[in-house]
Order: structure tokens, then sequence, then C-alpha cells
């Protein structure tokens, strides 16, 4: 038996308690707490509890953010489990990192098991909601009789979009032999989205003889096992992907449980540095005049395609607010100078400004001055797009990014596509066409701001009393009384 030390759940007094467990990944983390802050907003006397796994990989510190929320929010309390220690065989492979995180979380079952097992004893534990890479954490509920009363839910923090294709991908594999990335040319028909080109499926998912499709086409079995789906999107957002769900078209041999969509879930991120400079460089900038780009925390470009985007963007004319990561092959002491063509930040310094690392996304997209952004096309960037009403160019990098594309392009239409090579390189003259697309008056230039500040008011009224989000989240906290 794993013995796992919770002395701060062994209290006198019989909380009320919800049990969150996030996969290991800072962006999973965020949506989780966020979800945790919005059910004390609708319930104030639970209390949640979060137990924090480490990744096997450099998935981003989340030491700093933890201790902002334990300071701020003393409702939620965090538990670092156990390290798990990977063989070296399967650490030292070229394994996608989504193969080391479900490698994690499998072994980490009997550690969660015995911690909830552990609050169950002196607290009363109205769900156990996971992260959508934890799932097959249900089959210990199934065959545990202490633990078989708690509801579990599986939380998305992708789009119902995604949520949809995955809970279909147990009908594509039997229908289609061939891997994704063997299927050039081939659209997938996916209930309640656009046809989906083969090779816009989930990177991981790509082939199927890898192990990290084995590990999702697996984990989709558990999801219809839940008392419910927890969707971090809104009604109005994709209503074809949510109804296709919740009418069970995805899972045609299974009941499909309830759909609780209650986004859109964003977040401030706190952090000192660029934060002052760039939004007072913003306040000096004409009214939706500038273009963001920012790619998320693992967004990083070889040193040459960094110059393709600096040429474009020199090229484009446009204004302009660009955040650098430090590329693999730069040296740690790095500068923008020797990374960027030669003389490129001072002929654009009336009009750019170029950061390293980082920058305050969500204050940044809500200025009045920016006017569109070029996002890697994750999900939590794109709902902060969303609210802030601002147009995207979808540039995916990883993950499920290339299929959201799609639908922030077919779907959504809030977006315009960045074209890439084969090998997923992007030119400076397509930088240079999508950013003047996107910025200038031209027609689609024009309809996507258009239909991005319907999406805004959207957002805004789901959240608002008597909002689907709002009724969804209700039904939601409902469905944990005890009978």
């Amino acid at each position: 038996m794993v013995k796992c030390t919770l002395e701060f759940f062994h209290t006198n007094s019989k909380m009320e308690v919800i049990v969150l467990y996030p996969s290991p990944a800072i962006g999973h983390l965020v949506s989780l707490v966020e979800l945790g802050k919005l059910i004390l907003t609708s319930k104030p006397s639970l209390s949640i509890h979060i137990l924090v796994t480490t990744a096997p990989y450099d998935a981003g510190d989340t030491a700093p953010y933890i201790a902002a929320v334990s300071a701020t929010t003393p409702s939620i309390t965090f538990h670092h489990l156990p390290r798990i220690s990977l063989p070296p065989e399967l650490l030292n492979t070229t394994a996608h990192p989504e193969t080391l995180m479900f490698e994690v979380l499998l072994r980490n079952k009997p550690i969660v098991a015995e911690a909830l097992r552990s609050i169950s004893q002196s607290h009363t534990v109205h769900a156990f909601i996971m992260d959508f890479f934890c799932a097959s954490i249900i089959e210990v509920f199934s065959s545990d009789h202490q633990l078989n009363k708690i509801p579990t839910y599986v939380f998305v923090t992708s789009p119902a979009s995604f949520l949809a294709s995955f809970l279909y991908l147990p009908t594509l594999h039997e229908t289609i032999p061939q891997s994704f990335k063997d299927l050039k040319n081939t659209l997938l028909d996916i209930p309640g989205l656009p046809p989906i080109p083969a090779l816009d499926m989930a990177k991981p998912i790509l082939d199927r003889s890898d192990m990290a499709y084995e590990f999702f086409l697996e984990s989709t079995t558990y999801y219809p096992k839940s008392d419910g789906l927890v969707i971090n999107t809104f009604e109005s957002l994709e209503p074809r992907a949510i109804k296709a769900i919740s009418d069970g078209l995805c899972v045609p041999h299974a009941p499909t449980p309830p759909v609780y969509c209650i986004g859109p879930l964003i977040t401030a991120k706190g952090k000192k540095g660029s934060q002052l400079e760039c939004l007072e460089w913003l306040d000096s900038q004409p009214r939706q005049s500038v273009v963001f780009l920012c790619f998320g925390s693992l967004g990083v470009f070889s040193e040459e395609q960094l110059h393709e985007i600096a040429v474009g963007l020199e090229r484009s004319g446009q204004r302009f607010f660009w955040v650098v990561r430090n590329p693999s092959s730069a040296s740690p002491e790095w500068n923008l100078d020797s990374l960027l063509p030669q003389g490129f930040l001072d002929r654009t310094k009336d009009r750019g400004l170029v950061v390293k690392n980082w920058a305050p996304q969500v204050e940044v997209l809500r200025h009045d001055s920016v006017g569109g952004f070029v996002t890697h096309c994750g999900w939590n960037s794109v709902l902060e797009a969303i609210c802030a009403g601002v147009p995207m160019v979808a540039w995916p990098l990883y993950a499920e990014q290339r299929l959201n594309r799609v639908v922030l392009v077919e779907e959504i239409k809030i977006a315009l596509p960045m074209k890439e090579s084969d090998g997923g390189f992007v030119s400076a003259s397509e930088v240079e066409k999508r950013v003047t697309e996107l910025m200038t008056s031209s027609e689609n230039g024009g309809s996507l701001r258009k239909r991005a500040l319907v999406m805004k008011d959207e957002a805004r009224a789901a959240l608002s009393d008597g909002g689907s989000s709002r009724a969804a989240l209700a039904k939601l906290t409902e469905s944990w009384k005890r009978g």
C-alpha cells in the first residue's frame, strides 16, 4: 500500500470539500484553480482541495502561482503528491510529453486513491473533478467501496470541439485503419465539427503506433463512466459541437453523461518585469492599431523562424508588440539583438516593441490599442482574446492546436489561418500577408473584428445572471447534493 501523509486533512470539523485533480502542466493547473474559484463564488461554504502532481518534464514552474493562490484564496488548499520517478529508458526516448504525463498519472493512481480515502474519513467529499488527462482514475472509484459514492467529473480545459473529436476517436479507430499522419488529403467527418483534415488532429494521436495514441484511445473509454463532463467553453461559442456531444453522437455505443459548459474561465497572471513598460508603451499607440504576438509558455521558435517573423512584421508596416522566448539553440545569456535581423529593433522602434519571455497577456489583450492577436491557439489564450473582443491569426504549434485553428477559422470565424510549409515553417511573406490582412480594413479583417466583438458580448452574457454558463454551474453544484 502506498503511504501518503495528509495531516492537514484531519481536523475536528466535518468540512464539505470538492477535490480537484489537475494534470501536471501549468496551463491545466490554472484552469482547474479558476474552476475552484468559480465554485467558491457559488458555494462559499465549500473548501477546495487540489492534488498536485510533479511533471516528468519542464511544464512550467507552478510554485509561484500556487503560492499566490494560497495567499489570496485560503479556501483553496494544495497538496503535493510524492514525485513519481519514470524509468530512464522512457525519459531518454523522444516520447511525446503527453506519453510521459500519462505514465506518471498511471503510476499516481494508488497515491490519489489513498489521498481520497484519507480525506473522506474526516470530510464530506461532494465531488472529485479531474483533468481530462487523468480520467483513468475513474476505474479506481468503481472498484473501491469507500470511493464509489463520490461523484466524478471530467474537466476539459480544451474546447468542446476537441472533446467531440476525442470522444469520437474510438469510432475513427474502428473505421480508419491508417494513422492520421498518413492521410494527407483526407477530411474527417466528426459530429459537430467542420470537416477536419486528418493531419490537423491532435499531434499526439497522429501516429496510431505511438504510445501516446494508445493512451488517448484508452482514456476515451473512461469519459462516459463519469457523472458529468465540465467544459471551459460557453454554449453560443460552440453550439454545434456541444449539441453533438450532448445528443450522444460522439459516443454512439454508450450513454453520454451530462455536459456542463461553465466558461470562459480566464485569469490575469500577475508578474513583475515588463508589465509597466509594455502597458505604458501601449498607452501611447492609436486605438486598435497594434498586433500582439505571443505563443504561450512552450511556444519556442528556431532562430531562423524568429528571423522570418521579424522580416514579415517589418514589411507589413503594422504596429506590433511581440513576446520572444529563448530559442533552444540560444545561450542562457541570449539577447534580442543577436537573434533578430541586424538593425531590426532600431528600424522598428517607433512602431514596435519586443520583450523577452513574458507579458501580462490578459491586460495586453484588453488594452484599447490592441487590434489583433497572433496566437498558438492554446485554449486559454483563445478565450482571453474572445473575452477582449480581439480577432486572431491562428498559428498552432503543438497539442490540439491545429484542430483549434480549423474551428476558429471555419466554425467560429474569428481567426485567419497562418499557413505553414510541410515542415511547419512559416515564411516572412506569409507573416506579412496575414498580419496586414488582420489589421487593415480589408473585407476579412473587418468581418473578423465584428464577429470578435459579438463573441465578446456573448461571453459576457454567458457569465451574467441568467446566462448559460451561470445556469450550467448551478446545475453542476445542485448535482452534488446528497440524498
